[in-house]
């Protein structure tokens, strides 16, 4: 027996125009022209160029009918969006970000690069074809990882060729001459020996350099310097200083970027900041202010057709007109909005950290998150977010990402709360000055903190000193 129930359900949902003006939020500055050319492309109810007045339906009018066909729920479009919640992960820690490419000049690959070199050695059909296969298993970093046997199975299925480990290692050594010096090495300790191998001039410290990284590696990784002097005999400790300064000065990833295109990284500011004598005036880059309009022969176009209305026929194209007309306005509106939004936030920010903003030290930052500014200018977090992420703004003192600004908190013993990042700045103080012999453990760093009136935890100052890049006490030892 069928049962029939009734029940409610309130759900949030989003209007076209509000998804429309979601996605340019988020967009840098970079990416905004193309995002705007491609819109030019598929409407031709949007022009370049001052916008005009015109007598045609108004926006709410056009909102009201096509939110009725296209309303979007809210927590389908946002599932997925990965806005950084109440702290923004606060100390600039953003995984991914840094990866997004933005333009770039174009070069040759590594790949192209090894096999112009290629054809100045000597080989045979056969020895050429095994050492394409080879060079094509080196990665972006310059080494080739892939097991010698895995290839060797590679060019018996693919190129119908059988061979060896030997003929194989044969050819490797031949690709390992080539530029740049420790391509083809298939670990760091080899990449290291190669290049020190190539070197013209070989001197003492150069020996004694590719000794210790062929006898002592493991030692010299972990810098059990004792160990290597017992185990190489030197009698005197500058000798291994030297061969060590040798070391460091070699390149641990002899592909570098070049694995893909040549890349030439250009960080373009969303804003620009000035200060005029202790006045701080914000504007936008011209790039996010796009002059645009409707066309004025689609809305003539459209007014045309209405004198019609009887006519069925024509009922279709009064219908594409009119939303190609709706699309241009919403997306003006929504370029418009975006700017506004920009503005906001980033006054907000500057009022937030008004001390920074006028000397550009590190020390006046204050604690901020996200849920600060947003309450500041009444608005929600994952907006705020948008605003923050891949943006940057431009000052007198450098080009700052927006999420530079955000950190969490530390308590003094005084009860003020200040900055992450000047607790970070101290950090990096107290081992810039370290004695490089006698290096400061993490107990001992914590210990000067908070001598230096911060409430900090051992495990906190591991963690911002990882946030800095700097190794433990152990790996900044030097001689």
């Amino acid at each position: 027996m069928l049962k029939f129930n009734l029940s409610q359900k309130l759900s949030q949902k989003l209007s076209p125009q509000q998804i429309q003006f979601i996605k340019l939020l988020q967009v840098p500055t970079a990416e905004l022209d193309a995002r705007i050319e491609e819109e030019l492309e598929v409407n031709p109810a949007l022009e370049e160029g001052k916008e005009e007045k015109e007598e045609v339906a108004t926006q709410e009018e056009a909102t009201e009918e096509v939110s009725k066909e296209e309303d979007v729920n809210v927590e389908d479009y946002l599932r997925d969006d990965d806005f950084g919640g109440y702290k923004m992960q606060g100390d600039g820690n953003y995984p991914n970000e840094d990866n997004k490419e933005i333009p770039f000049s174009v070069g040759s690959t590594l790949n192209e690069q090894l096999l112009a070199q290629l054809g100045f050695i000597r080989l045979d059909e056969r020895q050429t074809t095994i050492a394409k296969q080879l060079i094509g298993s080196i990665e972006t970093d310059g080494y080739i990882r892939r097991e010698l046997d895995s290839i060797i199975n590679d060019l018996a299925f693919s190129q119908n060729i059988e061979t060896d480990e030997e003929e194989l290692e044969e050819l490797l050594l031949k690709i390992q001459e080539f530029d740049p010096p420790g391509i083809g090495a298939r670990d760091l300790r080899e990449c290291l020996i190669i290049q020190l191998k190539r070197k013209k001039e070989q001197t003492f410290d150069v020996m004694m350099a590719t000794r210790i990284l062929e006898e002592c590696f493991t030692e010299f990784t972990k810098k059990h310097y004792k160990k290597i002097i017992k185990k190489l005999t030197i009698a005197d400790e500058d000798d291994l200083k030297d061969a060590i300064g040798v070391i460091i000065k070699l390149n641990p990833k002899p592909g570098g970027v070049s694995g893909g295109l040549v890349k030439t990284q250009y960080i373009i500011p969303d804003y620009i900041l000035t200060n005029d004598n202790g006045n701080l005036n914000l504007t936008l880059n011209s790039k996010n202010a796009p002059e645009l309009r409707v066309s004025r022969s689609y809305s003539d176009m459209l007014n045309a057709y209405d004198k019609n209305k009887k006519d069925k026929k024509l009922r279709e194209t009064v219908k594409f007109v009119k939303q190609k007309l709706d699309t241009a306005r919403w997306f003006i509106d929504a370029i418009k909005q975006r700017q506004n939004t920009l503005l906001n936030t980033m006054n907000a920010i500057i009022s937030y950290q008004y001390d920074y903003f006028q000397e550009g030290d590190e020390s006046k930052l204050k604690p901020m998150i996200l849920k600060d500014i947003a309450e500041k200018i009444n608005m929600d977090i994952s907006t705020v977010s948008r605003v923050a992420n891949n943006k940057a703004i431009q000052t007198e003192f450098g080009i700052y990402q927006l999420k530079y600004f955000f950190s969490e908190g530390i308590e003094t013993e005084s009860g003020e709360e200040v900055s992450s990042r000047e607790v970070k700045h101290t950090l990096q103080g107290y081992i810039d000055k370290e004695d490089k012999k006698k290096p400061l453990s993490d107990e001992k760093l914590e210990g000067l903190l908070k001598k230096k009136g911060y409430k900090i935890a051992r495990r906190t100052v591991a963690k911002y000193r990882e946030q800095l890049n700097i190794p433990v006490a152990r790996l900044r030892k030097e001689l």
